[in-house]
């Protein structure tokens, strides 16, 4: 229950959408004027010749916008933060509106789930944390909760990777 009430794994997913006061649509928006002011792309009149190659520059540069962009609106309107009150929401949406702008952009959904795990090394790059202490995003498996340093919990220089005991509990 405390996993769940402190939207442990699969919460976050399933509620999400529900309860984001169209912060999600704010930054996926941004990503849409983004996309068509870079890369010409009409996302009101799809059109297949539209894509972008999908490339580790392309997805570097759409997740890069779109995340740095929704950390820039949560650190300018603090009601946006109490309102995602935990990490695990904040970077839920983040991630969500990076993948979701570089799928669209390149119509690849490796490119999207790259852009998602990009938007999940920024925020720990800018942020320290993805969520509240012994729940950091369990929910995230990728790239960017392979190997974490965790020193503010009193591990220092001990790596924690998806076999550490704790990882696999609320899974």
């Amino acid at each position: 229950l405390g996993s769940y009430m402190s939207g442990g794994v699969g919460f976050t997913q399933y509620a999400t959408a529900a309860y984001t006061d169209n912060i999600l649509d704010d930054f996926t928006y941004y990503g849409m004027d983004y996309l068509h002011d870079k890369y010409k792309i009409d996302v009101k009149n799809p059109n297949p010749k539209d894509k972008v190659k999908a490339t580790q520059e392309v997805v570097n540069d759409i997740a890069t916008e779109v995340n740095l962009y929704g950390m820039e609106q949560y650190e300018q309107f603090p009601t946006m933060l109490e309102d995602h009150f935990g990490g695990s929401q904040r970077a839920a949406v983040l991630g969500a509106a990076s993948g979701i702008t570089t799928s669209i952009a390149t119509g690849n959904s490796n490119a999207g789930l790259n852009g998602w795990y990009l938007s999940m090394l920024m925020h720990k790059d800018g942020w320290s944390r993805l969520g509240f202490f012994g729940y950091d995003l369990q929910d995230q498996c990728g790239s960017a909760n392979s190997l974490s340093i965790r020193p503010d919990e009193g591990c220092i220089g001990e790596f924690r990777g998806p076999n550490y005991p704790n990882y696999a509990m609320n899974v």
